[in-house]
């Protein structure tokens, strides 16, 4: 079952009646519910999309620092059942590092409200966190407050073919070492081409440039872009998570994949692995959704 509310106040309504619920649409709860520039917070509904989101914030240079493959048409909300993320994760982190305040509504109707609008909100239970990646199983993730950052004055992509994964291996380890301060490292083989690294570098004009000058003496020269990502991920593909150093080793080389580099995540096509919870998950979900009226999507 789908639900459609017009509303937070009509979602309370209707929730705890339905049974088998798999989804939602949460298109008419939209709305931008404060930016505060000079806080650098802003509090958002959750059908409002990624995109719109980002666009609203850039009005006063400003962003949420997280990049799903798919913007447009990725809800707040579900950014954060599915804990989405991208290339920028390796300099910015998961979503989870920008979320301090939520709004859920419960199983059972209730509306509740953890953390705040400002950042330096440590009262109570963080279900911030418990409810980030929770794919909708514990309840309706309706409102979320957010921190921000100002939008980099300078944000360049350059990239470089190597011939092999010990090619590869050795050039992460000398952007490692070095001065260079990426935000982005992802090293992918699309279908019939061939192994590529991408590099992203951001922050003030000047420092961006020092830093270009610099990938240029280990030959990252060409100009690239993250078209990779939402391009690979648009299709079935399972994710896995090794640790960095390992990366090189554990890489389908022979197929097509996108790797964190910095993060020791990469994407290869195949069916994604059904999440078999934990007698704790269990437990959790027991709690909040005793009657079992969420169910996995």
């Amino acid at each position: 079952m789908t639900l459609t509310p017009d509303s937070i106040e009509h979602l309370q309504g209707i929730l705890p009646k339905a049974s088998d619920v798999q989804s939602f649409d949460l298109s008419a709860i939209n709305r931008l519910v404060e930016h505060v520039p000079e806080d650098m917070t802003a509090t958002v509904q959750a059908g409002m999309s990624v995109a719109d989101f980002q666009s609203t914030l850039s009005k006063q240079a400003q962003w949420l620092p997280v990049d799903p493959p798919h913007p447009e048409s990725t809800s707040i909300g579900a950014l954060l059942a599915g804990n989405f993320n991208g290339p920028r994760r390796f300099g910015f982190g998961t979503i989870r590092d920008w979320l301090i305040g939520i709004a859920v509504v419960l199983p059972d109707g209730r509306l509740v409200r953890n953390g705040g609008k400002v950042v330096k909100n440590v009262a109570g239970f963080d279900l911030c966190k418990l409810f980030v990646g929770s794919r909708g199983m514990l309840g309706v993730v309706v409102e979320a407050t957010f921190k921000l950052l100002p939008l980099p004055e300078s944000e360049v992509f350059l990239k470089r073919e190597c011939e092999s994964l010990d090619e590869a291996a050795s050039l992460i380890e000398r952007i490692w070492n070095s001065d260079l301060q990426p935000h982005v490292l992802d090293l992918y083989r699309l279908e019939n081409a061939p192994l590529m690294l991408v590099l992203g570098l951001a922050g003030a004009k000047e420092d961006v440039e020092a830093q270009v000058d610099n990938a240029r003496d280990m030959a990252v020269t060409d100009l690239g872009d993250l078209t990779h990502d939402a391009s690979f991920r648009s299709s079935s593909h399972t994710t896995v998570s090794v640790p960095p150093g390992q990366l090189s080793e554990k890489l389908p080389y022979a197929e097509p994949f996108v790797a964190r580099a910095g993060n020791g995540i990469y994407y290869h096509y195949g069916e994604p692995i059904p999440h078999k919870p934990t007698a704790l998950e269990q437990r959790i979900k027991d709690a909040f959704d005793p009657k079992g009226i969420l169910q996995a999507p």
